[in-house]
């Protein structure tokens, strides 16, 4: 029976994570910021542990409630999408601080906390990143603290792949498509429980040979 780690779990993508690894028969564990949304969680069969993303110590804390344990698949979904600008402008220092430290800090605080259980797994790391988080494919300026975050959070997720990939750990940035979710509003083109269906299909087929790619959720590698 695999370990499922979200992070970021009690809406969206998140929570359908854990909707379908528990129905599968994963033991899941999944973060909850709000202790009403635990039950929410355990109702669906997972052990639910409590984190802000934007509170080290809540950070520390999970790891070490996790305390080394083998994670077959950790997915970090949380994140937060800041202003919708369409044009370039500047975000507040609030805006900019919620979005960073969300999207980039939190990651980068939690992935050396997941390394040990991750590797005595032989594990696989995915995070949830965005197509805007390409430098490569941009064409317009929609949202551009949010875009940045996501590209910053794709250098994370590379750099982490060199360390953790020398030890049998496969890391990836997927991008889960324009998803109706509260994020993603509803007018977008993916039902929520199809883009989680395709992107457990790509973190399931996924080999070394993916450590360290950014893939679409239909398995397309997407430019940084």
């Amino acid at each position: 029976m695999p370990t499922v780690l979200v992070v970021g779990a009690t809406r969206g993508i998140g929570l359908e994570f854990v909707r379908q690894y528990a129905a599968d028969g994963a033991r899941v564990i999944a973060t909850f910021r709000r202790p009403q949304d635990a039950e929410v969680l355990r109702a669906l069969g997972a052990r639910a542990l409590p984190l802000d993303a934007l509170d080290p110590d809540s950070i520390a804390a999970l790891g070490q409630q996790l305390d080394g344990q083998p994670i077959d698949v950790a997915l970090l979904v949380a994140g937060v999408g800041g202003p919708n600008t369409t044009e370039l402008a500047p975000p507040s220092r609030e805006q900019f601080d919620e979005v960073m430290r969300t999207n980039v800090l939190a990651p980068m605080q939690l992935i050396p906390l997941l390394a040990q259980g991750l590797e005595s797994a032989q594990g696989k790391l995915a995070a949830i990143s965005s197509r805007r988080g390409s430098i490569g494919l941009a064409t317009d300026t929609n949202s551009w603290l949010y875009r940045a975050s996501k590209a910053a959070l794709n250098s994370v997720v590379k750099t982490a792949s060199i360390h953790l990939g020398a030890r049998g750990v496969v890391c990836m940035a997927l991008s889960p498509g324009w998803v109706r979710t509260d994020m993603g509003g509803p007018s977008a083109r993916l039902d929520v429980r199809d883009s989680v269906t395709a992107l457990r299909r790509v973190i399931a087929a996924a080999n070394r040979s993916h450590n360290g790619r950014f893939l679409q959720h239909t398995g397309e590698q997407l430019e940084w």
